[in-house]
């Protein structure tokens, strides 16, 4: 790892023999099929068949026979691999498949559009490199803090090789850094439309993984991989535009567009958990200590605050959702926070909440006074406010029955293992479960 080789970085002169054709399952993981390239242009016409009942999320027998269609604008071709790669939608019987999470996201997208809303997302995908020795004994491979440099950073060359590779995907890298964690980092890259970003984030978590593999490491986007060490998050900037202009632009400050917006993802932040944070492992992250958010309220600048409004001000104007981890489906998330939004702006929800103090040093009844709640303290108590929510209930649209009895059975799982081995159902404690589940996240 002393030096980047840029052999093969970029388009290849070579057309690739393969194309591998990708959709996520309802976890998030990448799945799919390689064709042979000139079976492509037949690909698009038709689209390739698969059996749906072995893919998580999609496992009901009337599910078995779906058709897999290329969507042309995300073909890429792998620098270090000589194939190509595409997303694409799932489709049952001819109509858009209702589970396909792909397809959830593009019909919440639709039905902004209609309200005359294009929405753009920028992530902060966190993640952490790991030396594996043995099934899970970790090392650590640097000492390094946040935006540590040269010796306490041995990643640094590693970082920069991926954000080479992030080009020939169509993703633009702007800030690459050390996080606060030992071995722990984040790259991000330039915001773009909604749909757009969910392809760029399953892309991202793909070269992260590709090229920490080539250098003899394990990267994994798990939201908590180390009890007491800062757990990855993935906060999203969210705008909304209209007509060519930000709809979030305010004269002094936000625009009662985005503060509509704000106020439905405050109403409907307890459900929303249960999709931006889909995971047992990502509540061992929401926890009072850290600076992962835990308490729902709202400022300017604050860090503390569920949702913050960064001091960027003209077309720059935007906010930033902080609870998400790495591990949601980014076109679920995507499409549940869009409709909560959406939802504060139909109905003019104010947003309440507001503070700029630190929350974390706040007492109880001076958090009741200002009227901030909890997100949910579980993936179990997380699913129960998700039933209840009609609005994030909608945006899953066909995804969310099998979601829900996805991670119900998850939590079941997760529950039995705690009591077999006589450990607290509260404990905050990384188990070996979690590890052995989510640690490819």
């Amino acid at each position: 790892m002393n030096e980047i080789s840029t052999v093969g970085i970029g388009h290849g002169t070579r057309s690739p023999g393969f194309v591998q054709l990708v959709f996520v399952d309802i976890n998030g993981v990448p799945k799919g099929m390689e064709i042979p390239a000139d079976r492509y242009e037949d690909a698009l016409a038709e689209g390739i068949a698969f059996d749906g009942s072995s893919i998580s999320g999609f496992q009901r027998i009337e599910d078995s026979d779906l058709v897999l269609k290329p969507d042309p604008a995300t073909y890429a071709e792998v620098p270090w691999e000589g194939i190509a790669r595409v997303y694409g939608y799932i489709y049952k019987d001819g109509s858009p498949y209702g589970a396909d999470p792909r397809g959830v996201l593009r019909a919440a997208i639709g039905r902004l559009e209609k309200e005359g809303f294009r929405a753009y997302i920028g992530p902060e995908p966190e993640f952490y490199l790991f030396k594996k020795n043995g099934t899970w004994e970790l090392k650590i491979p640097d000492s390094g803090g946040y935006f540590d440099l040269v010796t306490l950073d041995r990643a640094r060359i590693l970082r920069r090789e991926i954000a080479l590779y992030m080009r020939a995907f169509g993703l633009v890298p702007e800030v690459l850094h050390h996080e606060v964690g030992r071995s722990q980092h984040e790259i991000d890259f330039r915001y773009d439309e909604a749909l757009k970003t969910a392809d760029n984030v399953v892309s991202f978590k793909y070269i992260v993984k590709a090229v920490a593999e080539m250098r003899g490491l394990y990267a994994t986007f798990m939201p908590k991989p180390i009890h007491g060490f800062p757990g990855n998050g993935m906060h999203i900037h969210i705008s909304l535009w209209r007509d060519g202009e930000n709809a979030f632009i305010g004269e002094n400050g936000l625009s009662e567009t985005a503060l509509h917006f704000l106020g439905g993802l405050l109403k409907h932040a307890r459900a929303l958990s249960a999709v931006t944070n889909p995971t047992v492992n990502s509540y061992k992250r929401l926890v009072p200590g850290y600076e992962a958010p835990v308490y729902i309220s709202w400022g300017y600048r604050n860090r503390s605050t569920l949702i913050r409004v960064p001091a960027f001000w003209g077309n720059g104007a935007r906010i930033e959702y902080r609870c998400p981890d790495p591990s949601a489906n980014p076109y679920l998330a995507f499409a549940a926070v869009l409709m909560a939004g959406l939802d504060g702006i139909k109905r003019r929800l104010e947003p309440e909440a507001y503070t700029e103090a630190n929350v974390y040093e706040m007492d109880d009844s001076e958090r009741a006074r200002l009227g901030i709640g909890t997100l949910p303290g579980s993936l179990g108590e997380a699913l129960e406010e998700l039933k209840r929510d009609r609005v994030v209930k909608e945006a899953l649209g066909g995804a969310y029955r099998n979601f829900v009895e996805h991670k119900e059975r998850e939590w079941e799982d997760y529950l039995e293992y705690l009591a077999s081995r006589d450990i607290p159902t509260e404990t905050k404690k990384v188990t070996e479960w979690e590890l052995e589940r989510y640690f490819h996240v």
